[in-house]
């Protein structure tokens, strides 16, 4: 009798997990909603910023980029392992406490030094969500319908990017922009709660009928380096995702300032009537991406997921070309809502088929990894590229040079679509090859 308790206790459990796991999605959604709105709205607040605490834009690229990435990015390695071998659902309830906390402390920074610190905090703070929330992600969903469920989940990107501009940049407007940082940083301590008690924790591999948990010790870091390094189309994946979010970042980080010293428009306008049609648009785009990317994956093998994005991000270019080189304002905001339709289609379809190809043990370690990789790459030295050759390119085009600065870094589009499109190719390769053997 004892027996036949035990063997059902696992199944119980799995049955919750999957009766939950749309409510478990959102609540993860939600977190990287917060984290991106806290993260996202330094970047409608650096003009103020800039003019309270006196700083050059260097200075700005490094609180936007480089000082949170460097902690953002090394410490989800040591968190991701503790993830694949702990609960995922604590450390995430924890790291939102402990980064809605920092930013708020934000609005308390007096010089430099201090606020850099506090994105320290941060950035300390967020390394604990993505890697666990992948995780859990692909857990809780099956290859066939992986790509929507991440697509889901990185509405938080383009929704916290959008909201975090457009509250931040309402609230420093009537109240100044430190207000703004208690204001988006405070309420992530009671989502924190939230994820706590009503996530559920699901068995590894639950999604994964067709391969088996692996035995043995837990794999260290190096070995989970080394498993993408062998791994030729991870590691085109992991470029081409890099490569794509340095460029992303680059906008997010720099394009309220941009709108605001090239195109004419206040704060205010940016937040009212850009941030939401933007963050909107993106959504569509991300989760459009990934239910294409299911349908025709479905149909063709899971290798389109990542010819998908290919074109995507082709059809988007000349668009987000023309947004930084046009002179209207009026236009080039019209051609920026076109670049957002297509832009964010990578979201889903990246980050699920890295999962796909992650042992299952490994997991959160690959997340964790290919975060690392994108946020010090791009992340870290994306906002601090524009800002330095802002400087560099001032003396010739005054105010205009961030708008320079912006086009040429988007310029290294085609070799994120080259990286892509050769995943691709090597995932088409082995599909063959699986259909040959059987």
């Amino acid at each position: 009798m004892l027996l036949d308790k035990a063997r059902a206790a696992p199944e119980i459990a799995d049955t919750l997990a999957l009766r939950r796991r749309s409510l478990t999605l959102a609540l993860l959604t939600a977190t990287y909603f917060f984290s991106y709105m806290d993260r996202q709205i330094l970047a409608i607040l650096l003009e103020r910023i800039k003019a309270d605490l006196v700083l050059t834009d260097t200075q700005l690229g490094l609180l936007s980029g480089l000082v949170f990435a460097v902690f953002y990015a090394t410490l989800g390695i040591p968190i991701a392992r503790l993830a694949d071998r702990t609960s995922r659902r604590n450390i995430i309830a924890g790291s939102l406490a402990v980064w809605s906390l920092m930013t708020a402390l934000c609005g308390l920074a007096q010089n430099f030094i201090q606020l850099m610190l506090a994105r320290v905090g941060v950035g300390i703070g967020e390394a604990g969500s993505s890697p666990p929330s992948h995780s859990i992600i692909a857990d809780l969903y099956p290859p066939e319908k992986r790509a929507s469920a991440m697509a889901i989940y990185s509405l938080g990107v383009v929704l916290g990017a959008g909201f975090g501009t457009m509250i931040g940049g309402v609230v420093a407007h009537s109240f100044g922009w430190r207000v703004a940082m208690f204001t988006v940083g405070l309420p992530g301590v009671a989502l924190a709660l939230l994820v706590r008690f009503f996530v559920v924790e699901p068995r590894r591999g639950l999604s994964d009928a067709a391969r088996a948990v692996e035995g043995g010790a837990q794999p260290g870091i190096m070995q989970g380096f080394a498993s993408i390094w062998q791994n030729s189309r991870a590691l085109h994946l992991v470029v081409a995702v890099t490569l794509t979010s340095m460029i992303g970042y680059a906008l997010t980080g720099w394009g309220p300032s941009y709108m605001q010293r090239s195109l004419g428009l206040s704060m205010l306008d940016v937040s009212k009537y850009v941030a939401l049609p933007g963050a909107l648009l993106g959504s569509v785009s991300a989760i459009f991406g990934g239910r294409i990317a299911d349908a025709l994956a479905k149909r063709r093998g899971l290798h389109v997921q990542s010819w998908v994005v290919a074109v995507m991000k082709l059809l988007a270019l000349p668009f987000m070309l023309g947004f930084y080189l046009v002179e209207d304002a009026t236009l080039a905001i019209g051609l920026y809502f076109v670049s957002l339709i297509f832009a964010n289609s990578y979201l889903g379809p990246s980050f699920a088929l890295i999962q796909h190809l992650a042992p299952l043990r490994l997991r959160a370690m690959w997340a964790a990894i290919t975060l690392l990789v994108i946020n010090m790459v791009g992340l870290g030295l994306g906002p601090l590229i524009v800002g330095r050759l802002s400087d560099l390119l001032a003396p010739s085009f005054g105010a205009d040079s961030l708008r320079y600065a912006m086009a040429i870094v988007a310029m290294l589009t085609p070799w994120a679509i080259f990286h892509y499109w050769r995943a691709g190719v090597l995932l088409k390769r082995d599909e063959a090859a699986v259909r040959l053997a059987h």
